[in-house]
């Protein structure tokens, strides 16, 4: 099978140093042949890219996304059955519309039963953005509502306070979209990746952890009426991490309303959303850690923001570090880890007071 990943990004954004950072360190042992289209001009890329070991097939006589989309599945079937490559990296011209590549590859995948279109991301110079969609506004725009993917480029160089400003901008236009907004030469090709191909669910990973946490974990009083375990079936313990010693403790005026519903609760058969409601949020902003550590002990010791059985979370902290962070009631870690994509958030309990938490994570 081979994966198809479509970089765009407006003219300089830093699509080929992105390329060539992920074949440096994502794609290393993979087969991979880019298809560059540079508008007519000659491929001059070409030998660059070609360091890598990478052979390239170029298409200067036009726009792959409206003049050559018949070419162009002619070119990727011919890619295909003359390299058998494990991954095809599509570079469109830089004012190419994404929206028509990602047609034009989904056109010929009927024909190409041995490739699956993979990622389609778009790379974004933060300090050009604000201009950009002022000036090129369908083009450009039509890049960034159509990816998958968002990678901010030189966001090392700009301003952290704008580049909320921009990220912002982006959200409104995509908020579906991942959004990668730590420096490249911060972050491992390998994390790039992981987001262009959507396998960074941090809120549904963290939903599963809680709600597994809650069936297995939880202690009651007998007077709780949460009603989570009105039901005849074995409730197993299990050992504990040592950070998640501390249960969610129910008393006689328990309103955590995690189950006020009638049915069988066999093992596993409740759904986490059933149980939980999640608040989570994706951003660039940068923390001191003095602050985080009083954000958490608020968390962690009162209900001014809803029943919270858990929060995890990585984020920029503003001496260049990051802060990792583990939260269950009562407690709370931070430690030192690797930068990821983007600051990222989550907080999983119920009566959750969204706004207030907003403003808590100085988000508001």
């Amino acid at each position: 099978m081979t994966k198809i990943d479509i970089i765009s990004g407006f003219l300089g954004a830093g699509k080929t140093t992105l390329i060539k950072k992920l074949l440096e360190e994502a794609y290393k042992g993979e087969k991979v042949v880019l298809i560059e289209n540079e508008f007519g001009e000659i491929g001059i890329d070409g030998g660059f890219l070609k360091d890598a070991g990478v052979e390239i097939t170029e298409m200067n006589s036009g726009c792959i996304c409206c003049s050559l989309v018949g070419d162009f599945g002619k070119s990727l079937k011919e890619v295909l059955e003359r390299f058998s490559p494990d991954r095809v990296i599509i570079e469109p011209s830089g004012v190419g519309k994404l929206s028509d590549v990602i047609k034009a590859v989904q056109d010929v995948k009927e024909d190409l039963p041995d490739a699956k279109l993979n990622s389609f991301s778009t790379v974004v110079d933060v300090s050009k953005a604000a201009m950009y969609m002022k000036n090129f506004g369908e083009f450009f725009n039509n890049q960034v509502e159509s990816a998958k993917t968002i990678i901010l480029s030189r966001t090392q160089k700009y301003d952290a306070a704008k580049t909320e400003v921009v990220v912002g901008k982006l959200r409104a236009q995509n908020p579906k979209a991942i959004l990668i907004t730590t420096a490249w030469d911060e972050i491992d090709g390998k994390v790039i990746l992981s987001a262009m191909e959507q396998q960074t669910s941090f809120e549904k990973e963290l939903l599963e952890e809680a709600h597994h946490h809650h069936e297995h974990h939880h202690e009651h009083g007998e007077d709780c009426t949460c009603g989570c375990h009105d039901h005849d079936h074995e409730h197993h313990h299990h050992d504990h991490e040592e950070h998640e010693h501390h249960h969610h403790e129910h008393g006689e005026d328990c309103t955590c309303g995690c189950h006020d519903h009638d049915h069988e609760h066999h093992h596993h058969h409740h759904h986490a959303d059933e149980v939980f409601t999640s608040w989570g949020k994706e951003t660039p902003h940068k923390y001191e850690r003095e602050t985080m550590r009083e954000i958490l002990n608020k968390l962690a010791n009162t209900e001014e923001y809803g029943v919270i059985l858990r929060a995890k979370g990585m984020v920029p902290a503003t001496d260049g570090t990051w802060i990792y962070f583990d939260l269950t009631p009562g407690e709370f870690e931070l430690r030192e880890g690797q930068p990821d994509y983007t600051g990222r958030l989550c907080v999983i309990g119920s009566k959750i007071k969204e706004d207030a938490l907003e403003a808590l994570f100085e988000l508001a």
